[in-house]
């Protein structure tokens, strides 16, 4: 039996922040034992495979979209680029901040739909 164990929606990362987002999305996660381990979605009629929403802009993108996430600059290097990113969902109080558009945005959603703190498998624990 899998052990779970409470997380921050703010500390979420990797595999654990992949695994939120599909909970919260309804889609069916699924853990594939490799090393790391890493998440994958089966779904009837439409295949199996990875699902990597924190650092895959074809799983990620559609779902700031559809999510209505405001994404922004929130740090810029003495350059003038970009170095740190801030997501929220309209109608939250709460804002995501990270150095990865996709990872703010994935905690954004994870937060939205479930919580300050999510229960998520230990394994997916680096």
């Amino acid at each position: 039996m899998t052990e779970f164990v409470e997380v921050k929606t703010s500390d979420l990362t990797g595999a654990a922040l992949d695994w939120a987002v599909a909970k919260a999305e309804g889609l069916p996660a699924l853990i594939y034992p490799s090393e790391p381990p890493y998440i994958y979605i089966d779904l009837p009629g439409r295949g199996c495979g990875p699902y990597h929403p924190s650092h895959n802009w074809s799983q990620g993108g559609p779902l700031i979209e559809s999510e209505e996430l405001t994404v922004e600059p929130s740090a810029w290097d003495w350059n003038g680029a970009c170095v740190l990113w801030r997501a929220h969902q309209e109608g939250e109080s709460a804002y995501f901040e990270h150095t990865n558009l996709l990872v703010a945005a994935m905690r954004a959603i994870a937060h939205a739909k479930l919580g300050d703190t999510v229960s998520v498998p230990k394994e997916l624990l680096s």
